[in-house]
């Protein structure tokens, strides 16, 4: 008889964990389903990239891009948002990202000259990144010189 109760006990914990795994999978796709009907409402329809990304972390995906780029009650406004948005997609370069940056930084207020500073901020920085990083300057020294060129314009601005 044990042998007999070990072996429903295996099939009981065998369709228990059928279950857990059948009832994940019903909410992911429900989780999926819900996600894209809260991208709808919010942005009006679901753009196709959404729909390739897999399903099993799509809610997780929009829960990020809704909580930090679309969420007006972050520390960073939205055009400045999408400003560092497109420097950042110019660096990359990322021909997608670049198109949606600028599109989302003029809808949220940004002139073509501060999109055209934006980028030209994006070229400075990768600029003097090759340079720093390219001559091997030594870190220490630097953030002692920096650190001494701030406090000079600090003191001059007072």
């Amino acid at each position: 008889m044990t042998k007999a109760r070990e072996v429903f006990a295996a099939l009981a914990v065998a369709a228990g964990f059928s279950a857990l795994i059948a009832s994940s999978a019903l909410a992911e796709d429900s989780s999926a389903e819900a996600t894209y009907r809260d991208i709808e409402a919010t942005l009006g329809s679901v753009p196709g990239f959404f729909k390739q990304f897999p399903e099993s972390g799509i809610a997780g995906a929009w829960a990020e891009f809704k909580g930090v780029q679309l969420n007006p009650k972050t520390e960073l406004d939205g055009k400045t948002k999408e400003l560092l948005g497109l420097a950042v997609a110019a660096q990359i370069p990322c021909q997608y990202c670049i198109y949606f940056h600028t599109v989302a930084a003029k809808a949220n207020g940004a002139t073509d000259e501060e999109i055209r500073e934006a980028v030209a901020m994006a070229a400075t920085v990768r600029h003097w990144s090759t340079v720093l990083n390219g001559m091997q300057v030594d870190y220490s020294q630097f953030k002692q010189e920096i650190d001494t060129v701030m406090a000079a314009a600090k003191a001059k601005s007072q």
